[in-house]
């Protein structure tokens, strides 16, 4: 085996970053591309280091014409190198970018369930986190927003999504490709302009490549790593506030905001003078994660100041309802949704 500085640094990262444990069973998402490529190459190659058990899964959106044979492509590799392999088809064609990265997430837990896999390991890069970056400021986000794609997170009990890569560029990832000779399978949708992930990779990032910054891509996956620091501390500590904050029939809600839960029923409380002494960001953050218990969807800006407002109005205030008919009112002290 050819120990390359990428091999060294992506051994240094699942070292520093606790990313792995040494014999799991992992599942690697593989599309073809160059990325999932170099990231399966990687761990083939630690494998013998690590003790792991590794396993390929593909998922077909059925979105090319040529979608089969690339499925067929990723499988014959995964037959060259002695890989379990597993293909989910979608049933009907995804036309949508967020419906499609449900749907992938939704079919990788369930093939990492059904064969006992610890792990779902994805090739983003820093490159895709600069682009996540930017389509998101873009659209309006906070921090949370801003620090999307992070090292690891649960995607479903007993199961962690994992992203090696984020410190590695798309050009690095495409070097490597070429010096092992890997048969790299080309998406033609990464054309397709259409759709303003691939505006901001085409158009965008290049353009502030050559008139602003060379280093563009890795100075703003440094600018997602620190804010994600943040956001894990300041959800902490809002949590905490939340706890020293809500009263529910008296008892305190005992639901994390950290991992999927069912909606709380009302109605629920909130102390406000506990709230009136911190910060307005941590305000925010608990109003959030109130909203997020109660609510079918993420709740937007305007949703979260509504209610934040009322840590400081007079009392009887109320707000226009919530979407699902909620409504918060100020009850001397408290902030009463119901």
């Amino acid at each position: 085996m050819v120990w390359t500085p990428l091999h060294a640094k992506i051994h240094r990262t699942m070292r520093s970053r606790h990313l792995f444990e040494r014999n799991q069973r992992l599942l690697i998402a593989v599309s073809g591309g160059q990325d999932s490529l170099c990231l399966i190459k990687l761990l083939l190659d630690l494998q013998s280091k690590w003790g792991w058990n590794l396993g390929i899964a593909h998922c077909d959106h059925r979105w090319r014409s040529d979608s089969e044979a690339n499925a067929n492509h990723v499988e014959n590799l995964a037959k060259s190198w002695g890989v379990s392999f597993y293909l989910e088809t979608a049933k009907e064609s995804i036309n949508s970018e967020a419906a499609a990265r449900d749907w992938r997430y939704q079919a990788l837990s369930a093939i990492a369930k059904a064969n006992n896999y610890q792990y779902i390991v994805t090739g983003h890069t820093a490159s895709d986190r600069a682009e996540t970056l930017l389509y998101n400021l873009i659209r309006g986000t906070g921090a949370d927003g801003l620090q999307a794609l992070t090292w690891q997170r649960p995607l479903t009990t007993g199961i962690m999504l994992v992203r090696p890569l984020l410190e590695i560029t798309r050009s690095q990832t495409e070097q490597f490709c070429q010096e092992f000779k890997l048969p790299i399978w080309e998406d033609s949708t990464n054309q397709d302009l259409q759709y303003a992930r691939n505006r901001i990779r085409q158009e965008l990032l290049p353009y502030l490549r050559i008139n602003f910054n060379p280093q563009v891509e890795s100075a703003l996956a440094q600018t997602a790593e620190l804010l994600q620091a943040e956001v894990e501390y300041l959800e902490k500590a809002a949590q905490q506030l939340r706890d020293e904050a809500l009263g529910m029939c008296d008892e305190k809600l005992p639901l994390s905001p950290l991992l999927p839960t069912p909606h709380s029923p009302l109605p629920l409380r909130l102390n406000r003078r506990v709230l009136q002494k911190a910060p307005l960001a941590l305000q925010r953050r608990v109003m959030r994660q109130v909203l997020q218990q109660i609510l079918a969807d993420a709740p937007s800006f305007e949703h979260i100041e509504k209610l934040t407002a009322l840590i400081i109005a007079p009392n009887r205030s109320q707000t226009d309802p919530f979407p699902g008919g909620a409504i918060a009112q100020v009850e001397g002290d408290w902030i009463c949704l119901k």
